[in-house]
């Protein structure tokens, strides 16, 4: 009798959180709140994927988890392209730890808020694994670019069309050392190993991740997008 009681509130319990939730009469902590504002700072759990994945669809939401996250940010104004390549909310990416090399790029806020993510929880956290030293500057190939993918006069627009790509090809560390794609992609002295361990990050956080072991055409950078399609190589 008290196993099949306690059966039953172990039921109960979910369904009465659920309708205490949609209330409004309870809420968990806004990591675990699908609701509340992605936090770059927590730690990913398993609805970091669904908070970054909303902020696609709802903008607003996606500056709104900067405000949460207290890292400010420099909005770039809207802009249209009879091309078929607009810009629109976007900003001046900005690291938490890191510079960017030889600018700021203008990318959009959900790309945006996948670096932020990833800058602190896998390019940093690799960088001190691998190569004993944080990682403070970031050389990269550019964001905005209004063309086709890989530059053809035919096919679909690439996600640099629209400032919703960056192509990174390498980085310096504090303790002076550089690593560059893609010389020190086969390096056996921990930059080889921490360049992987970057592209494996990447995908966490971004859809698609291209680099050398993709195609020739990314063999000196890391493509990261936040685009419909999915891709880690």
């Amino acid at each position: 009798m008290i196993r099949r009681l306690l059966a039953w509130l172990l039921l109960l319990l979910p369904l009465l959180a659920g309708i205490a939730y949609w209330q409004g009469v309870w809420r968990p902590p806004p990591r675990w709140d699908p609701a509340a504002p992605l936090d770059f700072r927590a730690e990913p759990n398993f609805l970091t994927g669904l908070k970054l994945a909303r902020l696609q669809s709802q903008p607003e939401s996606c500056f709104a988890a900067f405000a949460a996250s207290e890292m400010p940010v420099a909005r770039v104004a809207d802009r249209e392209s009879g091309q078929g390549c607009p810009i629109r909310n976007a900003l001046r990416l900005q690291g938490s730890q890191v510079e960017f090399s030889p600018n700021r790029p203008v990318v959009t806020c959900p790309l945006a808020a996948a670096w932020a993510l990833f800058e602190r929880h896998a390019l940093q956290q690799a960088a001190l694994a691998h190569l004993g030293s944080r990682v403070t500057a970031v050389r990269h190939l550019g964001s905005y670019n209004c063309r086709n993918v890989y530059g053809r006069a035919q096919g679909r627009r690439s996600q640099h069309a629209t400032a919703n790509a960056l192509d990174i090809a390498g980085f310096t560390l504090a303790d002076g050392r550089s690593v560059m794609l893609p010389r020190d992609w086969d390096a056996a002295d921990g930059r080889g190993a921490f360049l992987r361990a970057v592209r494996d990050g990447a995908c966490r956080s971004f859809r698609a991740v291209l680099g050398p072991d993709y195609n020739a055409a990314h063999r000196d950078h890391f493509h990261l997008d936040r685009g419909p399609w999915t891709r880690c190589s």
